[in-house]
């Protein structure tokens, strides 16, 4: 599903990512962690086409075709979700039209009609079930005076309505507590499916507690310097990075 092959990239001219490779197969699940500043946020941004994130190298292919290519717009359209660290709040929208707005766009981008009222209804009220939100919350602007917690809820809930092929999640577990973590962890496992694909960014194991991945990638200085499975994951939490990081350099 994706192929990144020898990625580069920088931001404001200083170069982040410095020769990234991986593989993700339908149905994987894979973790990419690191340290501050190694480039986690980065990589997904640009596998999103977030604006101001130049390549300078290397290549990226989703489905067999050139995502660095595609506008962020007809990334999305083909699948690809991108879950903010930070997300914004967009006042005077409110999350029940910019749903069914994302919704159709996606349908129609992929010749599909547009869903009726009823079963847009339908789905929303079942993904509002399964993030544990009230009916209230797609009343009001999105994300606007959202919690940092109700914020990385509504992320989820937007992907479960609009079903990627693709998730790449940016720290959706950061500023969570216990009990929003396993929301969260519950709406990411809900998409899980043999055609789909999740890529997981974050500083913490703790989030792999409820989202069990296939692969574990460690990232630092712009590069990949481990990859393992689950047991990496807990190895890290138990010595940190600087095991990793020492030995790399």
């Amino acid at each position: 599903m994706l192929e990144i092959n020898d990625l580069h990239a920088e931001v404001d001219g200083k170069t982040i990512l410095k020769g990234i490779t991986l593989s993700v197969k339908a149905g994987e699940v894979h973790a990419v962690m690191g340290p501050n500043g190694s480039g986690k946020s980065t990589l997904a941004a640009v596998l999103a086409g977030r604006p101001g994130y130049e390549v300078t190298g290397g290549s990226v292919s989703y489905q067999g075709n050139d995502l660095l290519d595609m506008e962020p717009e007809e990334r999305a359209a083909a699948g690809v979700f991108l879950g903010f660290q930070y997300p914004v709040e967009i006042p005077g929208v409110s999350n029940s039209y910019f749903l069914k707005a994302a919704v159709n766009a996606a349908r129609t981008a992929r010749g599909e009609p547009e869903i009726d009222a009823v079963s847009f209804l339908k789905e929303l009220r079942a993904a509002l079930k399964d993030m544990d939100m009230s009916d209230d919350m797609v009343k009001r602007g999105v994300n606007e005076g959202f919690s940092g917690g109700e914020k990385k809820r509504n992320e989820i809930l937007q992907m479960l309505m609009l079903k990627p092929k693709l998730g790449v999640l940016d720290e959706i577990d950061s500023g969570l507590d216990i009990d929003a973590l396993k929301v969260v962890g519950k709406g990411i496992n809900a998409l899980r499916s043999p055609e789909r694909a999740f890529v997981l960014v974050t500083h913490y194991q703790r989030l792999l507690d409820h989202i069990e991945p296939d692969v574990v990638h460690v990232l630092a200085d712009g590069q990949i310097i481990r990859t393992g499975d689950r047991q990496l994951a807990l190895e890290l939490e138990d010595k940190g990075y600087g095991w990793l990081t020492g030995e790399a350099a």
